[in-house]
């Protein structure tokens, strides 16, 4: 089976409305071009300063959720919203992926693992665990388009979350993110093709790009990307909002796995 996928890259602020109209406009765009799987960057909906994510955030059957629902229906695609403000019973609200099938129905959500807490020499200083509240389970869902291994952004340093995954068939790997200029120039890159790599899935990697109006603390990189089980990118954004598009090839990757079995060589 071969399809093609879409990355979303976004330049998220705190403007809620023209992130969904931007968000829409760029999912629209990569179904009339064809994409079956469209995939949106963490933070979707809002990427504004943090104390006001609690106030913001919403049910995983909240309207936000329903709109992107209604989206993939009438679109007739398999939808990754790679991440949004999820209303928790505490005070900070979860990281969480939603993805859609073509019939509109949540097939999974994935709330994120690992949070990004660092404070980079001459770089960012973030302390995420403080607004968000943490996820506990991998997700790994059958879809019209293959099996799909969920993670987000600061998962990616994270080897053994994605050979979980691989061990429990997944095929492709998404990783929406909003990695930081200062990390992604050298480390976004060399990550996602390893992951790719080690485990022969492809890997979506929708990204948030520029600077976004959360307290000037973040900058992002960019560069979203489609990455075969080989290692190659086969699709990259430019600086600024758009899609990026490429084929997948689930024979191929089944060939190859057959070929290298790597995943079947492992010891521990």
């Amino acid at each position: 089976m071969s399809f093609l996928a879409a990355c979303v890259q976004l330049q998220g602020s705190s403007d809620l409305a023209r992130n969904a109209q931007t968000t829409e406009r760029l999912i629209r765009l990569a179904a009339a071009r064809g994409a079956t799987l469209i995939c949106t960057p963490e933070a979707t909906d809002y990427l504004g300063p943090h104390k006001d994510k609690v106030r913001l955030a919403e049910a995983i059957d909240g309207p936000r959720a329903h709109g992107w629902s209604a989206l993939a229906k009438e679109l007739q695609v398999t939808l990754l919203i790679g991440s949004f403000a999820e209303a928790t019973e505490s005070q900070r609200p979860a990281n969480t992926s939603l993805l859609f099938g073509p019939d509109g129905t949540l097939l999974a959500h994935y709330r994120k693992v690992h949070l990004f807490d660092v404070d980079v020499p001459g770089g960012v200083q973030f302390l995420e665990s403080k607004t968000t509240t943490p996820g506990k389970e991998l997700v790994n869902v059958a879809s019209a388009v293959g099996q799909i291994g969920l993670s987000i952004c600061y998962d990616l340093r994270f080897p053994g979350l994605y050979q979980a995954l691989a061990k429990g068939g997944a095929q492709l790997l998404t990783v929406p993110s909003a990695f930081t200029l200062m990390t992604g120039k050298d480390h976004w890159h060399v990550l996602l093709r390893a992951r790719a790599i080690e485990n022969q899935c492809y890997v979506l990697a929708p990204g948030q790009w520029g600077h976004h109006d959360d307290d000037g603390l973040r900058e992002s990189y960019g560069r979203s990307c489609i990455i075969d089980p080989w290692g190659q990118v086969l699709a990259e954004c430019p600086d600024g909002e758009g899609i990026c598009m490429a084929e997948i090839d689930l024979e191929a990757q089944a060939a190859l796995r057959q070929r290298m079995p790597v995943l079947e060589h492992r010891r521990y």
